[in-house]
């Protein structure tokens, strides 16, 4: 009997341990991703964008979904990737790191991302959820603006 209970005892503090050991996270449904994108092309039209290649990626980086806007030229796309992948991983955007190079921090450049002005993490409660990244429009700031609009939908 004193072993059994002791061997509950050992069981029930195993469990809590393993439990303890999990996090809450959130991620990004395909349809929150669709809502950021739609608010990034609303941007867009708005403000007489040529065009613009729109990803929206996960947490960890991974695609989720991609828009790219009639004229835009076909590698923005892949920068837009590079870029949401980038302000993602680094939890920054990515002229935040844009500028740390241009600053002198060339050092950066080895890394291995799109250090871009256009990549804006999304943020969920504090936690980065995602990000969005922007190429292709009319200018740099044109794409972070695109990216910003994006980043502010209401996916709650």
């Amino acid at each position: 009997m004193k072993e059994t209970l002791l061997l509950l005892l050992g069981i029930c503090l195993l469990a809590t341990a393993s439990i303890a050991q999990l996090l809450n996270s959130r991620n990004l449904s395909l349809e929150a991703a669709k809502k950021i994108t739609a608010e990034a092309i609303k941007f867009a039209k708005a403000n007489n964008a040529p065009g613009g290649a729109i990803a929206v990626v996960d947490a960890g980086g991974n695609l989720i979904y991609l828009e790219r806007l009639d004229n835009t030229f076909a590698a923005a796309a892949e920068v837009a990737i590079k870029k949401a992948n980038t302000a993602a991983l680094f939890k920054a955007p990515s002229s935040k790191l844009e500028n740390s190079i241009n600053g002198g921090r060339q050092a950066l450049i080895t890394v291995g991302h799109t250090f871009l002005q256009g990549g804006i993490p999304i943020l969920v409660d504090g936690q980065v959820v995602g990000a969005i990244g922007v190429s292709g429009s009319a200018s740099a700031q044109q794409d972070e603006d695109m990216a910003n609009a994006g980043a502010k939908a209401s996916i709650n």
